[in-house]
């Protein structure tokens, strides 16, 4: 009888020991489900703004990095990777922790005066920024015979819509998920097959003695840091009521965007290094016909219209909804208006008004005939002048606006400074050739 319940005994010891097992193993799975549930709900803004910089622009300038200097600009856009990450996480940490926009702490710092000429310009840029997405949304819409003045005022109008839906997750949901179709551009960098070998050469040998290279470096790094970036992902962050708890998360989202922005632009730069890099090499692409054209031999007609239409318009459609929000954003704060996707139009008129006009505008300035090629070349210049201005104000803002405790320091805070100061010297460089390019020439 002893035995029997002893055996009992161990037999219930041993079940109850499986079931607390089997409930803190429950427990442990709970806790990794809300980490990822939480993660997921945090990351957004930078994810959006680093899809939105690899925007119709910076597609046509890595295709032209690769047609004319085939896989050795591949490794620059690899290095460019820390670059934008110091950078945007700046304006993290500017959001979080003082919960205001970058025109509001530039007039809170550094006066009235200074956050209308910051926010002016942005508004001019972003402008010119629409012209070139408008512009590269409606060459999509010619390769498929859609029309001009069909295309446009149909992508304006979607456009204006979702930002006047009253919520900034849903935007953002929409603009991630049309964003995601610049993957295009890697599914269409694999299926061209690039040769291994000549890849490997490309990354161990970097041209820097040319010119013309060189030229296209800066335009690349020029392309990497965008005005508007820095205003929109400090307006994303405290939109979507992120809290300096978030820091973190909200680091590794940046540092997700960096990472997959500058994988997309490596798929432009491979996927013309391996076709037209290697049957005409130094040939000029300014569209994404010419684009597509690159790519018929190895993908045919319909792929290569698929796939290269699919990458711009996502790319386009994205960055045209970012651009205008942060130039809404960015003048609602240095004017003192209020200025939240959050809100209905009723209670924020100024902002909705400002967000739509610049998709009008942008649009009227596609459909009006002007020469687009030579009004993108301006656009550049202008966005290259602007480089210095906002850099400087981040980086004065990190050291005046933040707790000391939020701050950077020491070697850290000496390496930021150094690559921001190489991407203004850089945009610089690439405002005064343009500049020379334009005058002289």
């Amino acid at each position: 009888m002893d035995i029997q319940k002893q055996q009992q005994f161990e037999i219930e010891t041993e079940s109850t020991a499986v079931t607390g097992n089997n409930l803190e193993l429950q427990v442990k799975r709970s806790l990794s489900w809300r980490h990822i549930l939480i993660w997921v709900a945090i990351i957004g803004p930078g994810l959006m703004v680093m899809l939105a910089d690899t925007d119709a622009g910076s597609i046509i300038t890595a295709a032209q990095s690769g047609a004319q200097w085939g896989y050795t600009m591949i490794l620059p856009q690899l290095l460019l990777i820390p670059f934008l990450y110091v950078v945007q996480e700046m304006t993290v940490r500017l959001g979080l922790v003082t919960h205001k926009g970058h025109g509001e702490l530039i007039r809170t710092h550094f006066g009235m005066g200074w956050a209308a000429l910051s926010v002016i310009t942005l508004f001019i840029s972003a402008i010119g920024a629409l012209v070139t997405e408008f512009a590269g949304i409606a060459g999509v819409g010619e390769m498929l015979h859609i029309p001009l003045w069909v295309s446009v005022p149909l992508v304006t109008g979607l456009l204006v819509a979702i930002g006047l839906t009253g919520s900034y997750k849903r935007v953002e949901r929409i603009g991630i998920a049309v964003g995601l179709l610049e993957l295009m551009f890697i599914v269409a960098a694999l299926l061209v097959h690039p040769n291994p070998s000549q890849l490997t050469y490309g990354l161990t040998h970097l041209p820097i003695t040319q010119g013309n290279y060189l030229f296209l470096l800066a335009a690349n790094v020029g392309a990497v840091i965008m005005p508007w970036m820095v205003f929109y992902q400090q307006g994303a962050v405290i939109d979507k009521h992120l809290l300096p708890a978030q820091i973190k998360t909200a680091r590794w989202d940046t540092w997700l965007g960096a990472i997959l922005t500058q994988i997309i632009m490596i798929a432009v730069v491979v996927a013309m290094a391996a076709t037209i890099g290697q049957s005409h090499p130094g040939a000029s692409l300014n569209t994404i016909q010419d684009i597509a054209s690159a790519l018929k031999p190895a993908l045919g007609t319909t792929g290569a219209v698929l796939l290269s239409g699919m990458g711009m318009v996502g790319a386009g459609f994205l960055a045209a909804l970012v651009v205008s929000v942060a130039g809404a954003w960015g003048i609602g704060e240095a004017f003192h208006m209020k200025h939240s996707l959050n809100m209905p139009f009723k209670k924020a008129k100024g902002f909705y008004t400002i967000y739509t006009l610049a998709h009008v505008g942008g649009a009227l300035l596609v459909l009006s005939g002007i020469p687009l090629i030579s009004l993108t070349l301006d656009i550049e210049v202008m966005n290259a002048l602007l480089l210095p201005i906002v850099l400087g104000f981040l980086l004065a803002l990190e050291q005046v606006a933040l707790p000391k405790e939020h701050r950077m320091k020491g070697i850290y805070k000496y390496s930021v400074w150094g690559m921001a100061t190489l991407v203004m010297a850089f945009g610089l460089y690439m405002a005064g050739y343009l500049l020379w390019q334009t005058f002289v020439h």
